[in-house]
């Protein structure tokens, strides 16, 4: 089984879905079924259907989460060093082509939020990162070609 690393307030984010999909979802969807089962036909009875197919998606994702948890390897950000990008630490980076300024978070594939600038350690960009210190440059190449970017801080996360 290949153990996925995580970071701590990650593994609590999945933790409290499990939790949330357990203890408050599947009960309230098992009521909403019972309920719509008292109104007569199901065959055509949309109330029915609706919480048959939540239910499903529930334990899908239950079965989804379990998996994932049971994989998890929590990492301590707090005990990294910082003097090489690897799991955990937020990296800023510079475009030498643009001079744009990107900052980026290097975490594990559940964790990923763009929008918070975190992103995979299985991303080309993070691969490209892992292991290099300030000062270095590093290519990666991307679907609109291949890019140089140097590495101005690194940072713990």
């Amino acid at each position: 089984m290949e153990k996925v690393p995580i970071t701590s307030e990650g593994y609590v984010r999945l933790r409290n879905e499990l939790k949330n999909l357990k203890f408050v979802e599947r009960p309230a969807v098992v009521k909403a079924i019972a309920e719509a089962r008292e109104h007569g036909d199901l065959s055509e009875n949309a109330e029915y259907c609706a919480a048959r197919d939540r239910q499903s998606f529930i334990e899908g994702r239950l079965a989804e989460l379990e998996d994932i948890v049971s994989r998890c390897e929590v990492i301590d950000t707090k005990k990294l060093k910082g003097e090489t990008v690897t799991f955990g630490v937020t990296v800023e980076i510079v475009d030498e082509e643009t001079e744009e300024l990107t900052s980026y978070t290097i975490v594990g594939p559940y964790e990923v939020d763009i929008s918070r600038s975190f992103i995979s350690t299985a991303s080309p960009i993070a691969r490209a990162l892992i292991g290099k210190r300030v000062g270095e440059s590093v290519e990666v190449t991307t679907p609109n070609g291949s890019k140089i970017f140097d590495i101005i801080s690194i940072s713990i996360a």
